[in-house]
C-alpha cells in the first residue's frame, strides 16, 4: 500500500475523455475501395505475365515480377480487411444496422473475400471484392448526411 502511494505521488494519473477513436467526419471508404482494386489489378496482371523465357534473365525477370505482384496483391488483400474493420469497428453504429440489417453480412463477406484473394490468383475472386467494397461504400455514404457521432457520450480514461 505503501508502495502505490509513492508512486501515485510521483507518477500521478490524470483523467482524460473520449467520445470515439478519432476525431468525427473523418472515415471514408477510398483506402478500401483502392486497396481492393489494386488486388483485382495485380490478379489481372499475374494472369498475363505467361511463362517465362528460355534465357536466365528472363526467368529471372518474370519471377521477379511475379513476386512483386503477389506481394502487393497480398499487401492490399490485407489492406482491404484493415480499412473496412475501421469502418465496421469504429463508424457503422446500431442506427446503421436498423436501416442497412444486412450491413453486418456484408461485412463479414468481405473480409472473407479478401482472405480468399490472399489465397488465391482468381479474377472471379477479384471482381467480386471490388463489388463488394464498392457496396459498403454505398451504404457509408448514404449514411454520411446523418452524424450519429454523439460527443455526449464520452468514454472516461484514468482515474
Amino acid at each position: 500500500m505503501r508502495l502505490q502511494k509513492m508512486l501515485t505521488r510521483w507518477l500521478p494519473v490524470h483523467e482524460g475523455r473520449a467520445h470515439c477513436d478519432i476525431p468525427c467526419g473523418i472515415y471514408d471508404p477510398i483506402t478500401a475501395k483502392i486497396a481492393a482494386q489494386t488486388v483485382q489489378k495485380m490478379v489481372m496482371r499475374i494472369q498475363a505475365l505467361g511463362a517465362p523465357g528460355a534465357s536466365a534473365s528472363e526467368q529471372a525477370a518474370h519471377a521477379n515480377n511475379l513476386a512483386r505482384y503477389i506481394a502487393v496483391k497480398e499487401q492490399h488483400a490485407e489492406l482491404t480487411k484493415h480499412e473496412v474493420d475501421i469502418l465496421w469497428h469504429d463508424y457503422f453504429k446500431p442506427e446503421h444496422l436498423d436501416k442497412y440489417p444486412d450491413l453486418h453480412a456484408k461485412v463479414w463477406e468481405t473480409t472473407k473475400l479478401a482472405s480468399a484473394n490472399k489465397q488465391n490468383v482468381d479474377a472471379d475472386a477479384a471482381q467480386k471484392l471490388v463489388t463488394s467494397v464498392d457496396e459498403i461504400a454505398a451504404v457509408f455514404w448514404a449514411t454520411k448526411g446523418v452524424d450519429y457521432c454523439d460527443p455526449n457520450s464520452d468514454v472516461r480514461f484514468g482515474t
